[in-house]
């Protein structure tokens, strides 16, 4: 070892041998600082397989001589030898390959996303229990996505890039889990910022709930990261200066943030009489909300998204298990939420309703909030905990919308309620074809933002800012 590491230090390039003793010591330290996982195929491991190895090691392509469809198939191996050895996570090139670095040849997969830490542990612990799988058991492939724009895709890449140079910058709120306020820049606004602990929770409601719908359910236990989240709902004051500017760089000096796509002129006014200053945004699309979060990126130098929808109900319940976030008796919403018995029929300023116990206002109606993903009717069962669930986008519609707005009913306000969004929210639209930016007939309809604490992959944050690009 030591003379590998003198090779280093003199300057050589990477050899053989950096990269297995980089990746032996690598192993060394996942195996002594992740979390212990269940060591189950069906719930730890089949996705990943799914999701990130399939398309390159099916019956059908086999790239180098590699299928993984059926147990015999991994076991066997192609041209390299079995990719899961039993017993020997070690030895497994299913899992060794996902420890090399970025970058290097053999790393799998050779793009992104990146198995994450708990995918490798969970891989880890399967294989070290005798990677029992059924050997008749076909994995399905997951339909693929739409075409990645190289050009956007190249501007989220620089977009990280700044990101991750500010991150030593001494930011408000960088290195420490805390609240601080993000300026909105050429708005004279700031947006705060609260911290979510990471943790566990059953998301879903019981079948006894008053007021449930078929599709809250089946509950299911899933775990977290923390993340920050916003304490209000995006207000007109935020939204409007990225709503109404131009998308030209002789409009905004910053290169970067101005060639992030932005919305066209409304044809209506967009708060329908309602008010703009300290009242929340409205009417957006989904897409809409996600580049204003993108280009938000942009200009601060962190990394801003839609919250899943996972997230976003437990942030709503704050610790709690109740039908709100406040107990099970809707009378509790008047001075906590504003729906159709307070609201006087309209929107109301945000903020002006009690927090929840984590700090956030109207969580519980005011304005429905898009989430990051798409409808289901109902969830699919699942055994053990998921971590960090979001259901991907395949088409436009539906996608979900949570929390209640000031015209709805105390049921529609419950921390598990869901909505599913629909055309129709543009029937008013005289753009044809209909606008990518707004939902003219949904002036209850708004977002918040979320922040993680860990900085995905440009491909990861690609995705989530163009989610609801390309579909039909």
């Amino acid at each position: 070892m030591e003379h590998v590491i003198g090779r280093a230090a003199s300057g050589a390039s990477w050899s053989n041998e950096i990269r297995l003793a980089v990746r032996t010591l690598v192993q060394l330290v996942l195996a002594v600082t992740l979390p212990a996982v269940a060591a189950d195929f069906e719930t730890g491991v089949r996705r990943l397989l799914q999701t990130k190895c399939l398309g390159c090691h099916s019956d059908s392509n086999k790239l180098g001589g590699l299928s993984i469809e059926t147990a015999e198939a991994a076991r066997k191996g192609g041209s390299a030898g079995p990719s899961v050895v039993a017993g020997d996570p070690d030895r497994s090139p299913l899992l060794t390959r996902m420890l090399i670095p970025v970058g290097e040849t053999g790393t799998m997969p050779p793009t992104g996303p990146r198995a994450s830490d708990q995918e490798i542990a969970a891989v880890r612990e399967w294989i070290l229990s005798g990677a029992a799988w059924d050997g008749r058991l076909q994995i399905e492939q997951q339909k693929a996505g739409p075409p990645v724009d190289a050009a956007e895709l190249d501007l989220v890449r620089r977009i990280r890039s700044r990101i991750v140079a500010n991150s030593h910058g001494g930011n408000a709120g960088e290195g420490l889990f805390e609240a601080y306020d993000e300026e909105v820049p050429d708005a004279g606004t700031s947006i705060r910022m609260v911290p979510i602990p990471a943790g566990e929770f059953f998301m879903g409601t019981p079948a006894d709930e008053t007021g449930r719908a078929p599709d809250e359910g089946p509950r299911r236990q899933v775990q977290l990261n923390g993340f920050w989240m916003a304490a209000q709902e995006t207000r007109w004051d935020d939204f409007r200066g990225f709503m109404l500017r131009i998308a030209d760089v002789r409009q905004d000096p910053d290169a970067v943030a101005a060639a992030v796509s932005s919305p066209t002129p409304p044809y209506v006014e967009m708060s329908f009489g309602m008010g703009i200053t300290g009242f929340p945004a409205i009417s957006m699309t989904q897409h809409a909300a996600s580049k204003y979060a993108q280009w938000l990126s942009a200009k601060t130098g962190r990394f801003y998204r839609l919250p899943t929808e996972a997230e976003w109900e437990y942030a709503c319940r704050a610790g709690s298990d109740s039908a709100y976030a406040f107990g099970d008796d809707p009378s509790g919403l008047d001075g906590q939420g504003w729906y159709a018995e307070n609201s006087d029929g309209q929107y109301r300023p945000v903020g002006t309703a009690k927090p929840n116990a984590w700090g956030l206002h109207d969580m519980h109606g005011n304005v429905w909030e898009w989430t990051l993903d798409q409808y289901r009717e109902s969830y699919p069962a699942h055994e053990g905990a998921l971590v960090s669930p979001w259901v991907r986008a395949d088409r436009l519609y539906p996608r979900v919308v949570r929390g209640g707005s000031w015209l709805d009913d105390a049921a529609s306000l419950r921390c598990g309620s869901r909505r599913a969004s629909d055309s129709s929210w543009k029937m008013q639209d005289p753009q044809l074809p209909k606008s990518i930016w707004y939902h003219t007939d949904a002036p209850w309809l708004g977002f918040r933002l979320v922040r993680p604490t860990q900085l995905p992959s440009a491909e990861a944050m690609y995705a989530y800012w163009n989610s609801a690009s390309g579909k039909k």
